[in-house]
């Protein structure tokens, strides 16, 4: 069965209430390819509303943007996978680098938030990707090979089958830099190796792999087409509901 196309759009903290409605709204219009599934991420405030505003029988599905590592407890101010769960939330993300940096998430306690997704029945967006000096001292695979060897690759078979990832290279997210598409298919069939690896052919083909890096209307069409990207985890261009029409309409 081929990987469908995920056109995911992260909302990080943007949109007023109006607003969010309004894109969902207009999203729910937009024509989705066959092979296409919508994923939206939108602030924690709107999600039980946009959950119940999408129809059992869209494509669309709602993710968090995140989820604490417990599963209960003294945690003023943070959201569990159980409570998500709850609510009809169907994907969370884990590992953006947002998160890593602005928040110093790092391996143990991403890894204790992949198991209470997975816990809870949350599909995970795993994130992984380089930051600009691993770029240029040519030591990006490597750096990617140890985020996912210390992180995601520790869960088992049924569980990491359970996950997808978005390749991030920390470079391009916001800055109107993108990989090239050799530099994106290039990291995008190493991680698919790895999987192979670690986890055997059947996953590693089965595994949806996204691009996240300043995704635009022009250029989803050439980077989701390459062989081992599998779709796009969208930041700035998912706010502006023509813009990510053009982008799911490219799957």
């Amino acid at each position: 069965m081929a990987i469908p196309t995920i056109a995911a759009g992260n909302w990080k903290m943007n949109l007023t209430h109006s607003e969010a409605l309004n894109l969902l709204d207009s999203l729910k219009e937009c024509p989705c390819p066959d092979n296409t599934e919508m994923i939206l991420a939108p602030p924690f405030v709107y999600l039980y509303e946009m959950v119940k505003a999408v129809p059992s029988n869209s494509k669309i599905s709602i993710a968090a943007q995140n989820c604490h590592s417990e599963t209960r407890g003294a945690f003023t101010g943070e959201i569990s996978a159980e409570m998500l769960a709850s609510i009809g939330v169907r994907y969370v993300l884990v590992g953006h680098s947002e998160r890593r940096m602005y928040f110093n998430e790092g391996d143990e306690i991403l890894l204790k938030k992949l198991h209470q997704a997975l816990a809870h029945q949350l599909k995970p967006i795993f994130c992984c990707g380089e930051p600009l000096s691993q770029r240029q001292a040519g030591t990006h695979t490597a750096f990617v090979s140890e985020q996912l060897k210390q992180c995601i690759f520790k869960l088992d078979r049924a569980q990491f089958s359970q996950c997808m990832i978005a390749y991030e290279p920390i470079w391009a997210i916001g800055t109107g830099e993108t990989a090239t598409p050799e530099q994106a298919q290039d990291m995008h069939a190493h991680i698919r190796s790895l999987i192979h690896d670690h986890f055997g052919a059947e996953i590693a083909q089965s595994t949806a792999l996204l691009y996240g890096g300043s995704v635009k209307p022009n250029n989803a069409p050439t980077l989701f087409s390459l062989p081992d990207v599998n779709g796009g985890l969208v930041g700035g261009a998912s706010l502006k509901a023509a813009d990510f029409c053009k982008i799911i309409q490219a799957g």
